[in-house]
């Protein structure tokens, strides 16, 4: 069985149209081309062929965008909670009535399989609005005791905090899960009363555009939302750079996260990141392995591997090493690979030729320095996009494979003895996004759990998460967080207030 446009939604099609009509950008309210009707193709990463062309927004486009979205600025903050309240309600609830459309687009532009969209990261994008419909309306700030002595004869002094917009956001995502990512930066911007210019990643752009469009339906007023397309180098660095711009909410790799942070030297902009991960998965001599093994093969090969969350370090107690790390390889070599769009697809390509090139790289060099391929480590499929699912062994914590994001289906295998020596191993990277635990002890899963350096731990599961519990990470794996009620306080100041009355 294969797959063509024509096997899209009429819905599809039709959106595919519009971009092909010029429809790239949308600034103020407004879908236009880019300047000089500057475009790119947007590629079926399983195939290799075009679907569609997107626009590549120019420095006057990118400038155009945050004019629109400072304009807006006075008129979102200044509505009532309720009102933004009941428009990011009425988002998810598209999102929803559009999910299937939604979840072919995602599949086609990233190359994921299409359960995974439909039934995960679609349903995941509309509960972020949902759950921040609900944030918009718990906005406060404090009455305060002040000890100010000095007030005039006869009077008082009153002081109180308040919360207020930060102002025009910059929310630039990455590709991997585009959608999702998106909605994690839009809705509590959107709640807290930002406005924004949202720049997606160039290799999947379609669901933001479509997006934007069912946005507009469900009453978001012009200029709230700016959409500006292309490169990472051109347009996102316009865009972080920009003076206009009060906050960047960025997504992405730790080395681009670097390049925001120096962007937003220029007028001291708020930042968030959220970057990457080498996360450990942890597997005691006592855990259950009916559950653990698929947990930690599903932790590393979901997405193929293009998960910033993903267990790709996995330690395993030495006493059952082998059964588990084998246990794992039967699992990968059981992965069925193939379009995203076809029924019987488990796992996906990575999302371009360039990035199948990247991942198979590391694996060579592994082996290259001692490493044993257990199964996996290729580039297949006609477009070379597909990796096979990977696990090593004979690693060393020295090597690049161990210290470095992959960012692919490839699992780094090693035993250990005892706690404090796994714990350390855990520990011993510059990252420090997530983690999990596999063990029936109650003992060891608090212990690790408070000893392990990351933003979440998971016990006896992984990469479980919706849209109340905070997503973010310690050391090079970013700064705040997104998701959860403190993903407000991204978007949000402190004002203090004093009167002598």
């Amino acid at each position: 069985m294969s797959f063509t446009l024509s096997d899209l939604s009429p819905a599809n099609q039709a959106f595919l149209a519009r971009r092909a009509q010029g429809q790239g950008l949308l600034i103020a309210g407004d879908w236009r081309e880019a300047e000089g009707a500057r475009s790119f193709a947007t590629l079926d990463p399983a195939t290799g062929l075009e679907t569609g062309r997107i626009a590549q927004a120019s420095a006057a486009d990118v400038d155009q965008a945050v004019a629109a979205a400072a304009a807006a600025l006075p008129g979102w903050r200044a509505t009532v909670p309720v009102q933004r309240a009941q428009i990011l309600w009425k988002i998810a609830e598209l999102i929803e009535a559009n999910i299937d459309d939604l979840a072919q687009l995602e599949t086609l532009d990233q190359g994921k399989p299409l359960f995974v969209g439909r039934w995960a990261e679609i349903p995941g994008a509309a509960n972020q609005f949902r759950f921040f419909a609900g944030q918009a309306m718990n906005i406060e700030g404090n009455t305060l005791e002040s000890s100010i002595n000095y007030q005039p004869a006869g009077k008082q002094m009153r002081t109180w905090t308040v919360r207020e917009a930060v102002g025009v956001v910059a929310a630039i995502v990455p590709w991997n899960s585009p959608l999702v990512l998106t909605a994690m930066k839009l809705a509590p911007a959107l709640a807290a009363g930002c406005t924004l210019v949202l720049k997606p990643a160039e290799d999947t752009s379609l669901t933001a555009l479509r997006l934007a469009e069912i946005m507009a339906e469900a009453g978001l007023p012009a200029g709230v939302l700016n959409v500006v397309t292309g490169f990472g180098a051109e347009t996102g660095a316009t865009l972080a750079a920009h003076p206009q711009v009060d906050k960047i909410a960025f997504t992405g790799s730790t080395a681009t996260g670097r390049a925001v942070l120096d962007a937003a030297k220029t007028n001291f902009k708020r930042v968030t990141l959220e970057l990457g991960g080498k996360s450990p998965s942890i597997v005691m001599p006592d855990a259950d392995l009916d559950l653990a093994i698929p947990g930690v093969a599903n932790a590393i090969f979901f997405n193929a591997g293009q998960v910033c969350i993903a267990g790709s370090r996995l330690y395993v107690h030495r006493s059952i090493h082998d059964q588990v790390v084998e246990g794992v390889a039967a699992y990968a070599k059981s992965l069925k690979l193939g379009h995203g769009l076809l029924p019987d697809t488990q796992m996906g390509p990575v999302v371009s030729l360039r990035h199948a090139e990247r991942v198979e790289g590391f694996v060579t060099r592994a082996r290259n320095e001692g490493a044993t391929i257990l199964t996996g480590g290729q580039r297949t499929g006609e477009a070379g996009t597909f990796i096979t699912p990977t696990v090593l062994t004979d690693v060393r914590a020295d090597m690049e494979v161990v210290r470095e994001e992959v960012f692919g289906p490839v699992l780094v295998a090693q035993p250990f003895d005892e706690v404090e020596e796994v714990i350390a191993a855990a520990n011993d990277s510059p990252f420090g996004l997530a983690s999990s635990i596999w063990t029936e002890s109650l003992s060891n899963a608090h212990r690790m759990a408070a000893d392990i350096r990351a933003g979440t731990v998971w016990i006896n599961c992984h990469a479980m998460y919706d849209a109340s519990l905070p997503i973010g990470g310690v050391k090079a794996s970013g700064w705040g967080r997104d998701s959860g009620k403190q993903a407000m306080d991204n978007y949000l100041e402190w004002k203090t207030v004093c009167a002598v009355v």
